[in-house]
């Protein structure tokens, strides 16, 4: 609680000390004037940040996230998409000092991620990567065509919350299908010679988990249950609210016409997102983990959307 109330008392208090010598000023005091307008600037950026939290309206937008990035139409080049996301993810993740937990990881048949999901330890994860869910579509020039023709490729993010063990979820065992399966690794040494890998389905709704980041089948199922009782909760929240069992009951294609947002690397360089219209020359920036304008145009987009 004193986290959240004592930065508004500090800027209040900044505030009213710059009032106050601003009143004191004369007004041909310009290098006065222009300190205290330094100072003024800074609070508001501070302002800022802080009205951003106030946004995060949801439940667990507090918890920690599970991303998920799986390759749609394009092949190749949907999996080398993935693995951009995934770095894109990863460099944001780190400049907001998130610890970056890999759960599951599919390598494409020729290049690039067929599939991968994180775990993203850190304060408001869920509720920042919220604004991640959807189909991401990439412009560019294909570094797998000998023509060097122009391709799209299109990839779909999901994102749930990390919640607790106790968590009222009851699955009926009943109702999962386990699989499993010898672990894909990096070959040598660290090669996975045991069928530690698995893959947990719930049958009746349709969620499909995978993990194979421990050599131990045990933690395996256990990371699984988890991040399926974090789907099926979310899965549960989707039918009390008309919005997200529309997104969860008829999830869009990962192809054309479903895009959340687009990166275009060729003829020129934009990303745009397509619910916020917020867009930027700078994707290479973005590509590098500057989304945080994103994300907060999203979360103000959404609140107005709400009200």
């Amino acid at each position: 609680m004193k986290a959240t109330i004592e930065p508004w008392q500090r800027a209040a208090n900044e505030l009213r000390t710059l009032q106050e010598l601003g009143e004191l000023v004369e007004a041909s005091d310009a290098a006065t004037l222009a300190d205290l307008q330094q100072h003024l600037d800074t609070l508001a950026q501070q302002l800022q940040a802080l009205e951003l939290k106030t946004l995060f309206q949801g439940r667990h937008d507090r918890n920690n996230a599970i991303l998920s990035i799986t390759a749609g139409a394009g092949g190749t080049e949907s999996c080398d998409w993935v693995s951009m996301l995934l770095r894109m993810y990863q460099r944001w993740a780190q400049g907001k000092g998130c610890e970056i937990q890999m759960l599951d990881y599919l390598a494409g048949e020729e290049a690039g991620v067929k599939n991968v999901t994180l775990l993203i330890k850190g304060p408001y994860a869920y509720g920042q990567l919220t604004s991640e869910r959807g189909v991401h579509r990439l412009v560019r020039i294909s570094p797998f065509d000998a023509n060097k023709r122009r391709h799209t490729s299109f990839a779909a993010v999901d994102v749930v919350a990390e919640i607790a063990d106790d968590l009222d979820v009851r699955i009926d065992e009943n109702d999962l299908r386990i699989d499993v399966f010898r672990s894909s690794g990096a070959g040598g040494q660290s090669v996975n010679t045991t069928d530690s890998a698995v893959r947990i389905t719930h049958v009746p709704t349709g969620p499909v988990v995978q993990c194979q980041n421990e050599r131990s089948q045990l933690k395996n199922k256990h990371t699984g249950m988890k991040i399926l009782r974090a789907r099926l909760y979310e899965l549960g929240q989707a039918k009390r609210d008309a919005e997200l069992a529309k997104e969860y009951k008829a999830k869009q294609k990962i192809e054309w016409g479903s895009q959340i947002r687009s990166y275009v690397l060729h003829p020129y360089q934009m990303v745009k997102d397509h619910r916020t219209e917020l867009e930027t020359g700078k994707a290479q920036g973005v590509l590098d983990g500057a989304l945080d304008p994103f994300m907060e145009a999203y979360l103000r987009w959404k609140a107005a959307s709400v009200r």
